[in-house]
């Protein structure tokens, strides 16, 4: 019996390394793709993002005076946006992309050279912030492009960080048209390091289960483009779920 159970066992490790392995392949992928298409990215925002971001914005319940945090910052739009609210506070952007992070710093203190503000790479899974640091996050267009067996665990991250009553506002790629669905699967299996999988749907229970409550949820297009936005609040007394 012992064999038998030292050999399940073996076979279980066997498959989390390789889990852990097929997982950090990913996100090296999707770090040298960003880092190539860093310069134009602003582009994309623009076309496509702009007006979920200004949705985001509007009920993330953000104000001036806070610590902020935007996960998956990109070439920085949103963040730009969220100094200018939070000029008297202080706004730190992340992004898996190192080449992101250095445009979005320089661009923040060419624009905004008196306010607290900054840029770093950072891995979302592993944010390098105590618990309860944050008083606000913004997460835009990021969990498509994580590994599946990490999107649980990212939310947590997310919770641990975020003080309790804090805001977590989150834009996802939106799933409900399917003449657009099938055009963003088919970009997915092209270059999936850059498009991602659509996960909007099972998103909202994910948040609820790791502690958020949904304050606002809504639907939204730019041009062909579909997004979700959710304003959540983090409950009081479940910091710990992230562990």
């Amino acid at each position: 019996m012992n064999g038998n159970i030292d050999l399940t066992e073996s076979r279980r490790l066997r498959v989390e390394a390789s889990s852990y392995h097929s997982a950090e392949a990913a996100c090296s992928q999707t770090r040298r793709i960003y880092d190539l298409v860093a310069p134009l990215y602003s582009l994309s925002s623009q076309l496509f993002h702009s007006r979920a971001h200004r949705a985001a914005l509007a009920i993330s319940g953000i104000e001036n005076g806070m610590r902020v945090l935007e996960v998956g910052m990109g070439s920085g739009e949103m963040f730009h946006q969220l100094i200018r609210i939070n000029q008297d506070g202080e706004t730190i952007g992340t992004d898996l992309s190192p080449k992101m992070a250095e445009l979005s710093q320089k661009s923040a203190r060419e624009h905004f050279p008196k306010v607290a503000a900054h840029c770093q790479s950072a891995d979302v899974r592993y944010l390098p912030f105590p618990d309860g640091s944050f008083d606000a996050i913004m997460c835009c267009y990021l969990f498509e492009l994580l590994p599946k067996e990490d999107v649980a665990k990212t939310v947590g991250e997310l919770r641990r960080v975020l003080k309790p009553g804090g805001r977590l506002t989150v834009i996802l790629v939106a799933q409900n048209k399917a003449s657009f669905n099938a055009l963003y699967k088919a970009a997915g299996r092209m270059v999936p390091a850059f498009w991602g999988r659509q996960v909007e749907k099972s998103i909202a229970t994910l948040l609820v289960s790791k502690g958020f409550t949904i304050h606002k949820d809504q639907y939204l297009r730019q041009l062909f483009y579909s997004s979700r936005v959710l304003s959540t609040i983090a409950i009081e007394g479940t910091q710990g779920q992230s562990r």
